[in-house]
């Protein structure tokens, strides 16, 4: 009978520190935002343990004393049954070490472990109204507990800050795609949101060599004729250069206002924004918002044009190209195949390496300054040069600009080993 009784204590403490590491390692693992979504949806249980949570540090007190007092009662009953058994206290206490080590590492540790990892929500669900009021009854030594933990929280103090880096928020992002979480679209759409306010004007602007401006001395028929061959709604207006812009003349204005009345082209220029191209582009949207504009023209740190930016372009970075039906669609990226791409001159050299799969650092912004970089000259058609692990041919120049380049991924040989 008293053996009999040993046995179900031994079960009872089994099962109780099978709950303990179950819950510890469903309470380590869990999705706040999943939970939060159940507690939204009126789960109260998903809530306890939202609550709970909050509170980890005399949470994990109470898992702990909890699972050490059933591990130690748990051994201490195994030894006086296994001495009353065997009757020899050596041999009773090696035979009871021995057997409820292995016992208590399958049903103790690794299995409610394993089985908490695969579905901590449930696992937490489950196991907090009776950790609730666990947590209730030892309140007195989970508080002297929280003191101690204040202690050492003192004395061996991190410098390292808590919070998650935009890298490694980068990498859950990853680990979700891959997980199957997201997919593919969804996963670039939020990495281009985390990456949003590290931008400036420098990465996105349009350069100066292709903005398309009216001198502001321009007739009406000639503005018509600009409007008309650049495809444009808004286009900047200039006294004597580029480097002079007095404002932005908007194809609306133009049309309604100017065109078939006595209205000069200068009482419908509205006033432009001027920004340096260090500016942010998330403090650029907000001003361009602000001020209900959608132009910026960008200058450099001689106080001359260096270009433009739009809020298109600022939008772009966050969805993606947007055509509409005037614009000539043109891919900065075209596969021709498995390691052969041509790729326009103007193209982002961040993007492009990005695609290909290559880290690498450069000064020049463009692919095409990239090309003038490595060779030091203005590059000719068809010249040829390798770097990277890329060879690259420029296919195609505009004067002194390249406008496309050929880049092919060279394969890399298998390096031989001397056994």
């Amino acid at each position: 009978m008293e053996n009999g009784i040993s046995v179900l204590i031994i079960v009872v403490c089994i099962v109780l520190s099978m709950y303990f590491s179950a819950t510890e390692t469903a309470f380590n693992s869990i999705s706040r935002v999943r939970l939060k979504n159940k507690a939204e949806d009126g789960n109260k249980k998903a809530k306890l343990v939202l609550k709970l949570s909050e509170h980890y540090d005399e949470m994990l007190s109470a898992i702990l004393i909890g699972n050490n007092v059933v591990n130690i009662a748990c051994s201490s009953i195994a030894t006086l049954l296994f001495v009353r058994l065997l009757h020899d206290n050596d041999l009773g206490a090696t035979a009871s070490t021995v057997v409820m080590t292995v016992i208590l590492l399958i049903f103790g540790e690794i299995s409610p472990k394993t089985i908490a990892k695969e579905s901590p929500e449930q696992i937490a669900m489950f196991s907090a109204p009776f950790l609730n009021f666990l947590i209730r009854i030892l309140k007195p030594f989970t508080f002297v507990f929280k003191q101690w933990q204040n202690l050492l929280s003192k004395i061996f103090k991190s410098s390292e800050e808590s919070g998650i880096t935009e890298q490694e928020l980068l990498t859950i992002v990853d680990e979700a795609e891959q997980g199957g979480g997201i997919d593919k679209d969804e996963s670039e759409l939020i990495r281009s949101a985390i990456e949003f306010n590290e931008l400036e004007v420098r990465d996105i602007f349009t350069p100066r060599i292709d903005i398309e401006a009216l001198p502001a001395d321009s007739s009406k028929e000639e503005v018509a004729r600009m409007f008309s061959e650049s495809g444009y709604s808004r286009l900047p207006v200039y006294e004597k250069s580029l480097d002079n812009i007095t404002g932005i003349l908007y194809y609306k204005d133009f049309y309604h206002t100017a065109f078939q009345s006595r209205t000069e082209i200068f009482e419908i220029v509205k006033p432009v924004l001027f920004v340096p191209k260090s500016k942010k582009i998330s403090d650029l949207r907000k001003e361009l918002q602000e001020q209900q504009q959608h132009i910026a023209v960008v200058m450099d740190e001689f106080g001359c044009t260096a270009g433009l930016v739009t809020l298109e372009d600022i939008l772009e970075e966050l969805v993606g190209e947007i055509w509409d039906e005037h614009d000539e669609i043109v891919r900065e990226i075209q596969k021709v195949d498995e390691n052969v791409f041509v790729v326009s001159g103007k193209a982002n050299i961040e993007k492009v390496f990005e695609f290909l799969e290559i880290a690498s650092d450069f000064e020049a912004m463009t692919i095409g300054g990239w090309v003038m970089e490595v060779l030091e000259k203005i590059p000719s058609q068809d010249d040829v040069f390798e770097s990277e692990g890329l060879r690259v041919r420029v296919m195609k120049m505009s004067g002194k600009r390249i406008e496309q380049v050929e880049i092919t991924r060279l394969e890399i040989p298998e390096e031989e080993t001397d056994f």
